[in-house]
Order: structure tokens, then sequence, then C-alpha cells
């Protein structure tokens, strides 16, 4: 068995996205083992108590939420003071995770919800997107021109909201929303994390992802 950290995680998850940010802010070297959704490995499931990305196993240890993958590491080592930001910073991750991400699978899948309005969907998902862009003014992050684990924690679902519909989204009276998430993106530390890697199988040589 790896006396390293195992990382479970898929490329475009946002929540494995974030997770794999903070990991390698602390410079934490882990074991990374790619999947796929549709195919989960056995091996994984017997890790994850939820079946769900990101999974980490770390000195006997799972943990399965990306929150508590990201609390981990950053409690370990913290070169950036990402956990040096005011109350403020959690509501907002907590209102990303909670209504946003809600709002944000409301309109990307509407077609699983036919019981919703998905203008409506998207029109919450905007207000939560109008407040970060009044936060942005003025600074590159949420808190200062520094980031913070909030950055970390809600740039991914910005991605993702965006690029439902990147055309209406560019269009939008939101300038430093839309700088802040593409500085993210054309980051090294993006395309760190982007890294692609074929899915784990059982048998093969280890991935290694961090320092």
């Amino acid at each position: 068995m790896s006396q390293h950290p195992i990382l479970w995680t898929f490329r475009r998850c946002p929540y494995a996205m974030r997770a794999r940010l903070a990991l390698m802010s602390a410079g934490i070297r882990v074991e990374l083992r790619e999947i796929l959704l549709r195919d989960k490995p056995p091996a994984f499931l017997e890790t994850s108590p939820s079946a769900t990305v990101p999974a980490l196993r770390a000195n006997g240890r799972v943990l399965d939420e990306s929150a508590d993958i990201m609390l981990w590491a950053l409690e370990q080592s913290d070169p950036q003071r990402l956990l040096d930001m005011p109350k403020e910073g959690w509501n907002l991750i907590d209102t990303n995770d909670g209504p946003f991400k809600a709002a944000l699978d409301h309109t990307k899948y509407a077609s699983r919800f036919p019981e919703l309005d998905a203008g409506a969907e998207r029109s919450k998902a905007t207000a939560f997107l109008l407040k970060l862009d009044q936060r942005l003014k003025g600074q590159s992050s949420l808190f200062g021109d520094r980031p913070t684990i909030a950055d970390q924690a809600i740039l991914p679902f910005v991605r993702q909201f965006a690029n439902t519909d990147r055309v209406w989204f560019d269009e939008q009276v939101w300038p430093d929303l839309i700088a802040w998430l593409n500085r993210f993106t054309e980051s090294a530390a993006f395309a760190q994390i982007m890294t692609k890697y074929v899915p784990w199988s059982e048998g093969d040589a280890p991935h290694w992802f961090g320092r």
C-alpha cells in the first residue's frame, strides 16, 4: 500500500479542481488517480463512502469532501496565507456550495429539472456573481490583492457556470468577474491542475501530483 496520500479525482469536476489547487498550494505530494465517472473502479468505491470525487486517503484516514481536503492540506502548510481570510469568506464559500451550485446545476442541466424555470435559475446564479463582481472592484482577488481559500474554492464553479454559455457570460456587465476568471484560467496553477492523466487501473505505475 502506498505510503503517500492518494487522491481520487476527475479532471473537470470543480470540487476535485479546488482540492488539487489547495494540495498544490500546500506543496503536498500525492498519488493522483484519475477516474471515469461512468466507470468507477472498485478500489475507488472502497475508498469513498459517497462514491464521489475528490476523495483523499492519507495516514489511514479518508477525506470525502473537497472542503475537508482543502483545509487538511492548508492546515499543514499555507505559504500563501490562503486561510488568512475574514469570516465573510467562509460565508461566500457556503453560498457558493449551496444556493449558487444548485442554481448552476439547474441551469447547466436544465433538461433534468423540467419543473423549474431555467431562466429564473440562471437569474439566481447571476445575483451571486454580481455580488462577486462588486467585491472584486479595484482588487485582483475577493479580499484584496492576494488570493484566499475563498478564491480557490469558488473559481472552479464560476468557470463551470461561464462555460455553460460563454458568449452570454462575456456579454454581461461584470468586467471584474471576467478578469478574475480569466486570470485564473490563464495561470500556471490552472495549467498544472488541469494536466491530463489516463484513467487509473490496478497495476498502473503511479502518477504523482505536487512537490
